[in-house]
């Protein structure tokens, strides 16, 4: 019993440190299963020297249509699992990445990508935006967004059994990412500070499409 549980252990570690480990021919073709293992509750991020301070407050909010066409007012998604984990820091709550990771997916492109197009801007600028002024994704990264999207409004429903009555007939997602003062303004009054806030809707999905 104990050599099999110093095993799954041992198993789990090396899965946790090959998903750290420089590109490689190997880590690419495997690495989707790792992540599959890994997401969302064992998701490494190790930055143990030199972190990214903490620069803004993002979240998801949800609202849902109902059978008579009124919209009911956002529901706060996010907030309830970070207070949470904020609150236990020895033993956190995991269930806030359920959300943080789709977020970060919706945005997340190719480092390739990124570069092809910082190098290439003015072509794109000129032949490659869409109506909003947007570069287009290549179709895997839509892909990838719509995905996150979907995940993010199927478990909002959940978080919203109450909506219409319990009867929504669709949802829509909005995320937000809000700006946090720097650390030499941290005493600062709250009218010198601009609050800065990017918000992104996504389109209506229909609920009998998410369960």
């Amino acid at each position: 019993m104990l050599l099999g549980g110093a095993a799954l252990l041992g198993l789990h570690f090396a899965l946790a440190s090959f998903s750290q480990a420089p590109a490689t021919p190997l880590k690419v073709q495997h690495f989707d299963k790792v992540k599959g293992y890994l997401n969302p509750y064992f998701v490494q991020n190790w930055m143990l020297f030199a972190p990214d301070p903490l620069a803004d407050d993002r979240g998801v909010l949800a609202r849902a249509q109902c059978r008579d066409g009124s919209v009911t007012d956002y529901h706060d998604v996010t907030t309830t699992y970070v207070r949470k984990a904020q609150e236990s820091r020895f033993f956190p709550s995991r269930m806030s990445r359920l959300v943080s990771a789709p977020m970060q997916s919706i945005n997340a492109t190719d480092p390739l990508l990124d570069r092809l197009r910082e190098k290439h801007k003015d072509d794109i600028a000129k032949d490659q935006k869409d109506g909003k002024g947007k570069v287009r994704l290549m179709p895997e990264e839509q892909q990838a967004q719509d995905n996150a999207v979907r995940f993010l409004s199927r478990y909002s429903l959940t978080q919203m059994p109450d909506a219409c009555g319990g009867d929504p007939q669709r949802i829509q997602v909005r995320m937000y990412v809000r700006e946090l003062p720097p650390w030499s303004k941290r005493n600062a009054p709250a009218k010198a500070v601009k609050d800065t806030a990017q918000v992104q809707d996504f389109g209506w999905l229909k609920v009998g499409e998410l369960r």
